[in-house]
């Protein structure tokens, strides 16, 4: 690169904890305390307040409010309204607690005031994802940061099968955090060669594989998708293919990732606005697969996975892909590019062909691909589409115990005759509605009969402001999701749907 701010500036600080956490029987007296209260019933002994005395203060109890009471020992009120009953009731106001503590480097919470519905392992996970999560920043490009690192959190219980959940809360958020550092990091610090570098790191550190194929590879596996929207980039292009081969693997998964670097649109150019700005996030799929993969040995995950990583930018030149251009994609297919900004799928279709060619037992694309997905479901919620349920529902289980939202919306064939070219065995997008299903049937035409899922994370990729558990930028989306759908992955069978309209709304039929 020809400018950069520090020849040694490295996007990823740590893969360490940002926090010591420990289970004690009690917590230390330099620690700033939770106290989670519902909204009705009785106060904890310790604090010295009355429910009329909270509710002078604007504190009923009610979910996601807080009250910071100072004193020999700092306590912070949180409210959790009925009490705790999910996982995300439980993640949600543990991160609540973190941010109204956000001047305290060392904080402490009791896991029985958590626990509610739940066992203990799955409040401490809960909890401790909420808290380092919510205290994540991303302040490695300023000159004088102004926030507090959170050094350490002491999980009060004796009951040491939380040990586990804390555990497990390590692996997890330690790959949601590496996901929001990479999908925050401007374009001039990470293009495709440094992302390629950064994975070469990871992987001996972390228990997978890492092989990289450069332009001139790329060009031998007749990668035109990846090659045709790279075309325009002074930046070269790269493949990133990570395994992770457990002994006696029961399965085999794929898993692919759009790693746009950057995305100005290419000669179909993006509006000069904000969203430009946003536009580094663009290889968000490809980060949730890389961080996903780091968390597989130490979770024991008893499946095979193979990540393939499409990596490029999409810039405007005289070199770039033109609107006709017909590209040869993995296989042969041709496709017609009629927008040079619907290239994820064009890279994508590239690498479900290389899964598919592999044999996996399912491939599951992850993506920023659509407006249309953030038009029709909002900014919290990606959605989900698959050509096989059992698959769909895997995903949608892993969402759930993640608090990374889906939604299914159905596989319309209806809406494959927009695509058709008159000199091209299909067009890059449809017509002008349902361009998030337009996009998935065009992946879907690179899977074949082999199940498969598609994630379109456009909306919930960041967030404008801090939103309990969500720090403001990248979200880091999909890297949890991922890596709980791997866990618990088994083989969906072959009851592939052939297109078709599967169900209405959320729910496959």
């Amino acid at each position: 690169m020809n400018v950069i701010i520090n020849p040694e500036f490295n996007p990823i600080p740590s893969l360490e904890s940002p926090a010591q956490v420990e289970l004690k029987p009690k917590a230390d007296k330099d620690a700033t305390v939770a106290v989670f209260v519902p909204a009705e019933g009785d106060l904890p002994a310790d604090v010295a307040v009355t429910r009329e005395q909270l509710a002078a203060a604007g504190f009923k109890g009610k979910a996601e409010q807080s009250l910071v009471l100072p004193g020999e020992v700092t306590r912070v009120l949180v409210g959790v309204g009925e009490g705790v009953k999910t996982v995300a009731d439980a993640r949600n106001a543990a991160a609540v607690f973190a941010r109204a503590a956000a001047k305290s480097d060392s904080l402490a919470l009791n896991l029985a005031e958590l626990t509610g519905d739940l066992t203990s392992e799955a409040a401490a996970q809960a909890a401790v994802e909420g808290v380092v999560l919510a205290r994540y920043r991303y302040d490695v490009l300023k000159t004088e940061a102004d926030t507090v690192s959170l050094s350490k959190l002491i999980v009060v219980s004796d009951d040491e099968v939380a040990k586990q959940g804390i555990d497990r809360a390590a692996v997890l958020t330690r790959a949601a955090l590496l996901a929001r550092d990479l999908g925050n990091t401007p374009p001039r610090h990470l293009n495709a060669t440094q992302l390629a570098k950064i994975a070469e790191k990871l992987g001996p550190e972390l228990g997978f594989t890492v092989e990289v194929f450069d332009r001139k590879q790329i060009q031998e596996l007749g990668l035109g998708g990846l090659l045709g929207v790279n075309a325009g980039s002074v930046e070269e292009p790269r493949l990133i293919k990570v395994s992770y081969k457990p002994a006696d693997a029961t399965g085999h998964l794929g898993l692919v990732g759009k790693g746009i670097m950057y995305d100005s649109g290419g000669i179909s150019l993006k509006p000069s606005n904000a969203s430009h700005c946003s536009m580094k996030m663009d290889m968000m799929g490809a980060g949730a697969v890389l961080s996903a993969m780091t968390a597989l040995r130490d979770l024991g995950v008893k499946t095979a996975v193979t990540g393939w990583l499409m990596c490029t930018d999409n810039m405007p030149s005289g070199s770039s892909t033109k609107l006709g251009d017909v590209l040869i994609m993995r296989g042969g297919k041709t496709v017609e590019v009629r927008n040079t900004d619907a290239e994820g799928r064009l890279v994508l279709g590239d690498g479900i062909a290389l899964a598919v060619e592999e044999k996996v037992d399912a491939v599951v694309d992850i993506a920023t691909l659509t407006g249309a997905a953030m038009m029709a479901l909002g900014a919290e919620t990606a959605a989900v589409f698959a050509n096989n349920d059992e698959l769909a529902k895997q995903l949608k289980t892993a969402a759930v115990a993640t608090d990374e939202v889906v939604w299914q919306l159905p596989l319309d064939s209806r809406l494959r005759k927009s695509m058709k070219s008159k000199v091209a065995d299909i067009a890059n997008i449809g017509g002008s509605y349902g361009g998030a299903i337009t996009a998935a049937l065009f992946l879907q035409e690179f899977a074949g009969d082999t199940p498969w899922g598609h994630l379109d994370i456009a909306g919930p990729m960041e967030v404008d402001s801090d939103d309990l558990w969500r720090s403001a930028g990248s979200t880091g989306f999909g890297a949890r999701l991922l890596a709980e759908f791997a866990q618990n992955f088994t083989n969906p069978g072959d009851q592939v749907n052939a297109g078709g309209v599967p169900g209405v709304g959320g729910e496959s039929k």
